[in-house]
């Protein structure tokens, strides 16, 4: 991975970023993308925050390199290809949707998520997932605080492998 590398996001993997520090970063030296709902979910602020609450700003935000809106016909052919896409939470299933659009373009997803991983592996893309972990390598920072454990690229490579066991 190098500056100006598409990486699509997720809105677990944003939150995780501010929270230890390495948004700046990553969004400072790689093209990270996201759509809509992720956006919205990560702005979301809950009526009782729990503990460990992390708040996402407008400002955080913009520092996005673009924030897609996925229309009704991209979902439609999602759910024609993934036939579990309803499963999926409305950020996730938008941002796979997104991803699984592109053609052309070479990207990569960060998306530390069980269903998410399950879609990547079904559509044949499980190889452009990257954990948060990873791109925190490529861009030279360190976190402030210990990334959780599903945002390793040790989890995402267990759990990856795991699948594609699975589907033997």
């Amino acid at each position: 991975m190098k500056r100006g590398d598409l990486v699509l996001i997720d809105t677990n993997a944003i939150i995780e970023a501010v929270r230890t520090g390495c948004w700046s970063a990553i969004t400072g030296q790689l093209r990270v993308e996201t759509v809509e709902a992720c956006r919205q979910e990560a702005l979301t602020i809950p009526s009782t925050p729990l503990p460990g609450f992390v708040p996402v700003s407008e400002k955080d935000l913009r520092r996005l390199a673009s924030v897609h809106a996925v229309g009704s016909v991209v979902r439609a052919a999602f759910k024609l290809a993934y036939e579990d896409a309803d499963g999926l939470d409305v950020g996730e299933h938008d941002l796979l949707a997104y991803a699984h659009s592109l053609s052309d373009e070479a990207w990569v997803v960060c998306s530390p998520d069980k269903a998410s991983i399950r879609a990547a592996v079904a559509l044949g893309f499980g190889d452009e997932l990257c954990s948060l972990e990873e791109l925190i390598a490529a861009v030279g920072t360190r976190p402030r605080f210990s990334l959780r454990g599903h945002f390793s690229t040790h989890w995402l490579v267990s759990f990856r492998t795991k699948v594609r066991l699975e589907g033997l």
